[in-house]
């Protein structure tokens, strides 16, 4: 036996016990004629005495940074205690030991500060793994996971698993595929979902499958991005858009009672998408926070806007003479920023990637008065009025910006989560969830000059609306029975009621410009099964790496992955990707034809 505790276990009340313990030696600390050394295994950390016959043991066989070491010796109470260590108050008076296995000198200290930069970590990610911010992010990732699997599993839901190499059907993201070499110049891909599979187990009967499932998207990277992740994949049937919203929010409001002891009252806020967009600018609002976007083309008339194109130079902001949109911010306490804090605002403004000519503010000042650049142009009445469209109160700051309206939307939107965050807004101790549901069905792609489906071509449209399928200029109308989950300002999980019946996911298929042998081509199994009885149905999907993520106060998903990949979607820890040989080339029949 190698241990009959771990590092984290012992207590007070163990006292006079004789123990062995395993784990990785933190530190060593040499007083005199004795030495003290910090065990540490995923537990915790044990203080292990070498009193003055076993320090000499260890002056002939010494420890060194991560060894693995095994010891022997009786709990006794500690004469420096450590109130920040649970097992603070004991040591083990070592009475023999044994090193298992040596290390090298780790190229960074296993400390919770480390001195490892990123890089190196993920290079050597099975040694970053042992130190306790990461583990505790494991930890924290295994605790989501049971509690979505105990709560799906007591309503009645079963994990089926769906497989890994299945048909590439192009649709969004690009497929990551694999060659076949029993079937020469064909290809499996690797899933972006399971959707095809959880209808087909709809079909099969299974009222409530669920997995907890990799997915995979050949996509740009980005800090909640990796090429593989994870999701909790459910799937009910018979199920409408309510039963679905219920079920889903018990097991968010589970997730939440037993990882972070909060307990979540009531129903989640639900937003339409056409509210979200008016009022935050986008589609999955940080609701933390209040500072709703204001329409304000009451008070700025046409007239009004042309007025400051003269004021380029002395407010930084050109207005557009037909400008679709002219929308403000109120935020809370700013009145007194200084010019040069209101310059910075109209340079972060026009940045390449907020794209606009400049802004305008309106200061409510703490005494009642309202100052802004251009307030030449209105009487105070009007500012007044301007003021009082934005529920702005005295102290208060008023950023305007104008201009194209998707532009200025998201502009805003922008904007609103940068003050945010410059007032410590968004703080991640706090949680704020909400439901967004009527997305439309359909986008237009500029590129390809068609529609495509928002979601997914399998989203079922509102009800009222399938007609509508019939009529391609009203497709921009369309709603899609679909609904998102939303986490501070992030996407957690979306879903929606699905098509069941052939002839309308036909009428879906056409509508995005897919003719009947193409339709064939790519989901005729799934057209054909909707012909033995396919139940209405509907479900949803978490990203399951991004909660976690959030639950622990992180931006990025890779700090709750094992073994994640780096941006640019290497492991740097197997260098992968990598070459394969010749061999494996000719097996497969393909001829590598690299491109400069």
């Amino acid at each position: 036996m190698y241990r009959t505790n771990t590092c984290g276990e012992l207590r007070i009340i163990d006292k006079e016990k004789k123990v062995t313990l395993a784990g990785w030696v933190q530190t060593v600390r040499k007083f005199g004629s004795i030495s003290f050394v910090d065990l540490r295994d995923r537990y915790g950390i044990t203080q292990l005495l070498f009193g003055e016959d076993m320090n000499q043991q260890l002056a002939e066989t010494p420890l060194g940074r991560e060894y693995v070491l095994q010891a022997t010796g009786t709990v006794t109470e500690r004469s420096n205690k450590n109130p920040s260590l649970p097992t603070g108050d004991i040591e083990i008076n070592v009475s023999s030991f044994k090193i298992l296995n040596r290390s090298a000198v780790p190229p960074f200290t296993i400390q919770d500060d480390t001195d490892g930069g990123d890089d190196l970590r993920m290079k050597y990610r099975f040694l970053d793994l042992r130190r306790n911010p990461v583990k505790n992010n494991i930890e924290l990732r295994y605790a989501v996971n049971r509690a979505a699997r105990n709560y799906l599993h007591r309503q009645n839901f079963i994990e089926i698993e769906t497989p890994f190499l299945i048909k590439s059907t192009p649709e969004g993201a690009r497929d990551f595929v694999v060659p076949s070499r029993m079937n020469p110049g064909q290809f499996y891909a690797l899933p972006q979902s399971p959707q095809t599979f959880k209808q087909l187990l709809m079909i099969s009967g299974y009222d409530r499958y669920y997995q907890v499932v990799k997915c995979f998207r050949d996509e740009d990277l980005r800090a909640d991005r990796q090429p593989e992740f994870t999701q909790i994949d459910c799937e009910m049937a018979f199920a409408e858009q309510e039963d679905v919203l219920q079920m889903f929010e018990g097991m968010i409001k589970e997730i939440f009672k037993k990882i972070k002891g909060i307990k979540i009252k009531g129903k989640i806020t639900r937003l339409t998408w056409e509210d979200a967009i008016r009022y935050y600018g986008n589609d999955k609002p940080d609701l933390r926070f209040d500072m709703k976007l204001t329409e304000l083309k009451t008070i700025f008339s046409s007239k009004k806007r042309n007025l400051f194109k003269k004021e380029i130079n002395e407010s930084g902001f050109a207005v557009i003479k037909d400008a679709e949109l002219v929308g403000a911010i109120c935020v809370p306490g700013c009145s007194e920023y200084s010019r040069k804090q209101t310059d910075e605002l109209t340079e972060w403004v026009k940045r390449p990637q907020i794209g606009m000519t400049g802004l305008i503010y309106v200061k409510c000042n703490t005494d009642g008065t309202l100052k802004s650049p251009v307030d030449k142009f209105f009487d105070e009445s009007k500012l007044k009025s301007l003021a009082e469209k934005c529920k702005a109160k005295p102290g208060d700051l008023i950023l305007i910006l104008a201009g194209k309206e998707e532009l200025t939307r998201k502009a805003l939107s922008e904007l609103r989560l940068e003050m945010a965050e410059r007032l410590g807004l968004r703080k991640p101790d706090e949680f704020k969830l909400l439901w967004i549901f009527d997305f439309p069905l359909f986008e237009f792609n500029e590129e390809d000059n068609r529609y495509v489906a928002r979601h997914h071509p399998f989203t079922s449209p509102k009800p009222e609306q399938i007609h509508l399928l019939d009529q391609p200029s009203q497709y921009a109308n369309i709603k899609a029975n679909a609904y998102d989950m939303v986490l501070n300002g992030n996407e957690i999980g979306g879903g929606s009621i699905r098509i069941y019946q052939r002839e309308l996911q036909e009428k879906m298929f056409a509508a995005l410009g897919m003719d009947k042998e193409e339709q064939q081509h790519k989901f005729g199994f799934l057209l054909g099964a909707f012909e033995y009885g396919a139940p209405p149905h509907g479900g949803i999907a978490f990203g399951f790496d991004r909660l976690c993520a959030i639950l622990g106060g992180s931006e990025s998903i890779r700090d709750f992955i094992a073994f994640p990949k780096n941006n640019a979607g290497r492991d740097v820890m197997l260098d992968a990707p990598s070459t394969i040989d010749d061999k494996q080339f000719d097996e497969l029949q393909i001829k590598l034809n690299l491109k400069n």
